[in-house]
Order: C-alpha cells, then structure tokens, then sequence
C-alpha cells in the first residue's frame, strides 16, 4: 500500500473517532494534533509532501486510546507500532 493510501486510511479513521481534519497550507513542515474549544483537531499541512504529512498524521494519533479497538489496515498499525517503540 503506497504512502497516499495510507495516509487517506488513517485521515479517514480520525474523522471516524470523532477528530477534525484540517487540510491547510503550513510551510511544508507544520501539521499534528491540538485541542481547541474542547474539540480534537488534526491539522494537515498541504504544503508538505506526502511522507511529511504522513509521518505527522502517525505521530499525532499514535497515542490516541480510540485506535486500540479499531481496525487498522495492517501497513499502517505497523508504523504507529513503530513510532511507538521508536520515538
């Protein structure tokens, strides 16, 4: 599963657990996950290139509890695994 399809798979679960996504030009490094108003909100820099965006969407989410319990295409459960193990 190329890196495009993988990101598009994570984006749309985080709008299933109930987290805003915000597609935005940031500079081409920016994006990650904040808290605003008491609402979850994972911003996504189009201005990166892809594995940026990737990379930054991984590691805001891997923390988040909702993933544990929801089906994740496997390429994309290894990598939060890895961010997790390795960061």
């Amino acid at each position: 599963m190329d890196l495009a399809s993988r990101l598009e798979s994570l984006l749309t679960l985080a709008e299933e657990i109930g987290v805003d996504v915000r597609a935005e030009p940031m500079g081409g490094e920016g994006g990650g996950l904040c808290r605003l108003k008491g609402r979850t909100i994972l911003f996504v820099d189009t201005a990166a290139d892809v594995a940026t965006r990737y990379d930054r969407t991984v590691a805001a989410m891997a923390g988040m509890p909702e993933l544990n319990d929801r089906y994740l295409v496997p390429e994309v459960r290894q990598d939060i695994e890895h961010y997790l193990t390795h960061r």
